[in-house]
């Protein structure tokens, strides 16, 4: 293919346009998303916004007061009545979804149809940028960090530019207007969106600036020879449109491109490059278009690509990473083509959040952990309204879901009585811990926080029996099983409740210094192991679980806490593996599988790590930017496994605690070789470069703190001492 860019493992290229939006080439910075179709003659942008939800009435909803009742939920749940506890903790409310997030517009480039020939569309990891190249004509595309702006420029000859909201599920209720028009002797093109009157904003504003040979034409631009397209776009309350002060920030930004990029690529190539993932892939496997290695995949049967999987690695760490910034990413990372997205496309707490932020902390990505920092800081309070209102508690009560307006809980049915999921805030706190145990800096308002969840449990368990127990209780999203074979999902103790419970007691006596839950921290439930040796769900006698659910939330003191560990805990290992082997795969969800990964790499079983990464790849789940679906056949459009894979291979490939550091833990069957580069790990320090065959395998360490650790490997075991800042290396040879 002429005029491509040479092999590499940090893009990929297509030799055709996307057939559907869900195929668009992304790029983002976090909070402006972009996806790139590449048609030559009817280009279609997809501009998007992380902030832009529609308002649907749930703004303003708040938790249900349910404190008063808990009595007699309790007495219900301890009754075996559980169903009827589950339509109590509803409040009386019919399930109500969060805002649904939405694109903003399609920016539109439209050209006289004419023959093409060397097509070749291509993303640049290192840089973020998109090229769409034919026929001797060239589009670029990226979104900068530096600048707030959606940056294309166009050398394809003439053509017009314009703007359009007809996209796929658009609800009649939302009305555009667009209009081009010049302003101080510069070419503008505006789309404005108005909402619903029904609460929560008012619209939403795009203004493109079109620098070049441009004339406006009606509501659209003609455009003659190169042009630079700058776009902004704001959310609005109000009816007092922000087009000023978008007019101005447009006008007063650079005027050419290659500044602009060069401007966006110090803030984003240096974070994308901290790691790298080299798993000898020849550079013809490297130089194939992205439809052919996930074709090739495909016919692999049991055996990984590795050329496959390397490009997935680099690829989900930098969707995530341009996902990013105002927030964390939501179900679609910071992307949709189409009004419709699933699940309201908000952020999913009780499961997909977390394991998308899974390879945030270890990936050396602090920004995204910061971005994920912004979130918890904006709703923490509305977590201590939810703890009062639902509970009559102290602390934190987080919600299962939120469009990133509120933290308030509101999302509750019967068969999802989110009121009775206790771990969720300690479950959305623990990247923020991971961030101190990797980075050291200190935790700040976390600390506090992480006080307030020891507070809440404290003040929710209730005896039972002369027995501390948690009642309600809910294991996400299922519940043992009733006598007609259907999950009940109130409970009591689910094993997810009593880890957080453990552990946020335990870490709110590190980080505070305060001995007050001492006491109740040793009267705690244990963990219960069944007849079939396996971890049970729930810490509670008689329940039978649904082993072919697609969470596998009782592994919680596996992954993410590490309470249970091979070299510590043997025999609660043991039970979880079990636990993990009897586990089902229901719908093959991409969230369940590469969370049983994380589970099984923690469990330092790689086969099993092999076995759940080949579900994914090989059950059609990736579309042509390797943003990935929720289930096999790129059924619904979302970012679990593009986004959590890589943390699957860092957790595989090096794991970590203070004090000990463990290399090859899980290594899956078919990478006999490879060089990992820059993990961060807890306890500050750094595997600077980890390289493995079948003879050896070689770590270079860097500790920001003099320390000793031990190092293990399967092929052997030492003691080192690391001075601060100093480079060491640690061979094991076979």
């Amino acid at each position: 293919m002429t005029g491509g860019p040479p092999p590499s493992a940090h893009r990929i290229w297509d030799d055709a346009p996307a057939v559907d939006w869900t195929d668009a080439f992304l790029t983002g910075n976090g909070e402006y998303g972009l996806m790139v179709p590449g048609d030559p003659h009817a280009e279609r942008l997809v501009v998007n916004h992380h902030r832009f939800v529609l308002p649907n009435g749930t703004h303003d909803a708040r938790a249900p007061q349910l404190a008063a009742l808990l009595p007699r939920i309790r007495e219900l749940v301890l009754a075996g009545r559980r169903a009827e506890a589950g339509e109590l903790l509803t409040g009386g409310r019919d399930l109500a979804w969060t805002q649904s997030y939405h694109p903003g517009f399609a920016l539109t480039v439209d050209a006289p149809a004419a023959t093409v020939h060397d097509y070749r569309r291509h993303t640049d990891f290192t840089t973020g940028e998109v090229v769409v190249r034919w026929s001797g004509r060239r589009r670029r595309s990226f979104v900068s960090r530096a600048d707030r702006l959606v940056v294309t420029h166009l050398d394809q000859g003439d053509c017009v530019v314009g703007a359009t909201g007809d996209l796929p599920g658009r609800p009649d209720t939302v009305h555009y207007d667009t209009t081009a028009y010049r302003h101080d002797g510069l070419v503008f093109l505006r789309m404005r969106g108005r909402y619903p009157d029904v609460g929560g904003a008012y619209g939403f504003e795009a203004v493109t600036l079109v620098r070049g040979d441009a004339e406006p034409a009606g509501d659209r631009v003609l455009v003659r020879g190169p042009a630079l397209l700058t776009t902004a776009l704001e959310r609005t309350a109000t009816a007092a449109w922000p087009t000023a002060a978008q007019q101005r920030r447009l006008a007063d930004g650079p005027a050419d491109y290659p500044t602009l990029l060069a401007r966006h690529a110090t803030r984003h190539t240096g974070p994308y490059r901290r790691v790298d993932l080299d798993l000898a892939v020849p550079a013809a496997d490297r130089d194939l278009p992205v439809g052919a290695l996930l074709a090739r995949q495909a016919t692999a049967g049991d055996r990984l690509d590795p050329a496959l999987l390397e490009r997935l690695f680099h690829a989900g760490r930098y969707l995530l990473f341009s996902a990013s910034g105002v927030l964390p990413p939501r179900l679609t990372g910071i992307w949709t083509g189409s009004w419709d997205a699933a699940w309201a496309g908000d952020f999913t707490t009780d499961a997909n959040l977390n394991l998308q932020l899974a390879g945030a902390n270890v990936g050396a990505l602090p920004e995204v952990t910061a971005a994920h920092a912004r979130l918890v800081r904006a709703q923490v309070g509305h977590w201590r309204d939810n703890a009062h209102a639902v509970y009559g508690a102290r602390g934190l009560l987080a919600p299962s879901r939120t469009d990133g307006e509120h933290g308030h809980l509101f999302h509750v049915h019967p068969h999802w009585p989110f009121t009775a999921w206790l771990a969720g805030a300690h479950w959305l706190l623990h990247p923020l811990y991971e961030h101190h145990q990797v980075t050291g800096e200190p935790l700040g308002e976390v600390a506090g926080w992480l006080a307030e969840v020891a507070d809440f449990f404290t003040d929710v368990l209730t005896d039972v029996d002369g027995q501390p127990a948690l009642v309600p209780s809910y294991s996400p999203e299922t519940g043992p099983l009733d006598g007609t074979g259907w999950p009940v999902p109130v409970a009591v103790n689910a094993t997810m409740d009593v880890a957080a419970a453990r552990h946020a007691m335990a870490v709110a006596a590190e980080v505070t210094g305060s001995q007050r839950w001492a006491a109740v921290r040793d009267r705690l439930p244990g963990y219960r192991v069944d007849a079939r040796g396996a971890l049970a769900e729930w810490a509670w006698p008689g329940y039978r679980p649904d082993d072919d659910h697609r969470h596998v939330s009782h592994l919680y003191p596996v992954w993410p806490t590490g309470e249970i560990d091979p070299d510590d805990t043997p025999e609660l290992a043991a039970a979880a593996h079990r636990a993990l082997t009897v586990r089902g795969d229901e719908d093959g969800s991409a969230h369940g599988t590469l969370h049983r990964a994380l589970v099984a790499a923690r469990l330092g079983d790689g086969p099993l790590v092999g076995t759940y990464l080949r579900r994914i790849v090989a059950a059609d789940m990736f579309f042509r930017s390797l943003m990935s679906a929720h289930n096999p056949g790129r059924v619904t459009y979302n970012a679990d496994a593009a986004h959590t894979l890589p943390a699957v291979l860092i957790e595989a490939l090096v794991q970590s605690r203070p004090g000990l550091l463990r290399l090859l833990p899980a290594l899956p069957p078919g990478l006999p070789r490879g060089v990992l580069r820059g993990v961060t790990c807890r306890g500050r320090l750094t595997v600077d470069e980890l390289t493995w065959d079948d003879a050896r395998v070689t770590a270079r360490l860097v500790a920001a703190t003099s320390q000793r650790i031990r190092v293990r490997s399967p092929y052997g075991d030492t003691g080192c001492d690391l001075p601060a800042g100093i480079p060491v290396r640690v061979t094991h040879r076979r």
